[in-house]
């Protein structure tokens, strides 16, 4: 939502239903409307460029790359060789972008519903234009869960970034017990699934993010809940990963080593690398790195495992 006072356009939007967040206007860039939703492309003073999506943040320039990379990295990292993988959602492409990092990746499959919105964002954000561009990515404009019931293939990793599970909203069935059910004959075996799970801050955790973790411990064998805070979400965001297979405590670093390693080539945590890691109490812990330069991209991390 857009509205004026004597000194600044500001965009406003409401965390809950008792919470408003307001950040200063610079410019409207791009808009456009599909059948589905309303999306922008606008300029902020505090987060550069962000993605719109109903008059809702989508993703911000500044920190993007916080939320992509928390909801890849990881389960990507703890399989051992992963090879197929399919996206859920993921239209503005950052999803792929980091998935395609693996060098073990031979195909990508992305359904999202909204043609209008991918194409926007083709045009809009040059960041992930290298990853739409690949040839190992094949997009499809579908229903995710009615691509997957047509489909005969199955997947090593299967990665949900999809709209919030709200009641009556149009992926609330994408986050049941039955779909997820369904999920596990979609999956490989040893394969794993990771899902965005909404905002899991101390005035928020129950409006998703728990339902989520709960609904799918019921279905996989082992789940890993994940959080990291996005400054332009104002609030932590929430991930959950599903295991086909048992997952002991303590395998998760050895895990994570491995993959950095096989796909990114290098040999240590502490190797100068988009990743940067901090160990507190036994638990796998982190912080982001921000370069100088408001809307740079800098070193980043892995998220932390709530344990």
């Amino acid at each position: 939502m857009f509205r004026a006072t004597e000194n600044f356009r500001w965009c406003e939007e409401f965390t809950t239903d008792e919470l408003k967040v307001m950040y200063s206007l610079k410019r409207i860039l791009a808009s456009g409307k599909s059948k589905f939703q309303n999306f922008d492309l606008v300029e902020t003073g505090p987060f550069g460029r962000i993605l719109q999506l109903d008059g809702k943040i989508q993703s911000a320039e500044f920190d993007e790359h916080v939320y992509h990379e928390s909801l890849v990295h990881p389960a990507m990292l703890h399989h051992p060789n992963p090879k197929t993988v399919f996206v859920g959602g993921g239209g503005e492409g950052a999803t792929v972008r980091e998935v395609l990092r693996h060098k073990t990746v031979e195909r990508v499959v992305m359904v999202d519903i909204d043609q209008e919105v991918v194409e926007f964002c083709k045009e809009h954000l040059p960041a992930n234009r290298e990853a739409f561009a690949d040839p190992r990515l094949e997009i499809v404009y579908d229903d995710a869960k009615g691509w997957l019931e047509r489909s005969n293939e199955k997947f090593d990793v299967i990665i949900g970034d999809l709209a919030d599970p709200l009641d009556g909203g149009p992926c609330y069935m994408l986050y049941t017990r039955t779909f997820y059910e369904f999920l596990l004959t979609k999956i490989n075996d040893g394969g794993i699934f990771v899902t965005q799970s909404t905002a899991c801050g101390a005035l928020t955790h129950k409006e998703g993010f728990s339902r989520v973790y709960n609904t799918m411990r019921q279905v996989f064998a082992s789940v890993v809940p994940c959080r990291c805070f996005v400054d332009s979400f104002i609030d932590c965001w929430g991930f959950n990963i599903g295991f086909t297979n048992k997952v002991r405590a303590g395998e998760g670093d050895a895990s994570i080593r491995q993959g950095l390693r096989k796909c990114f080539g290098i040999g240590d945590l502490d190797s100068p690398t988009r990743f940067e890691r901090q160990f507190e109490k036994g638990r796998e812990d982190c912080l982001p790195v921000f370069p100088t330069g408001a809307h740079s991209r800098g070193r980043s991390f892995l998220p932390c495992f709530v344990g």
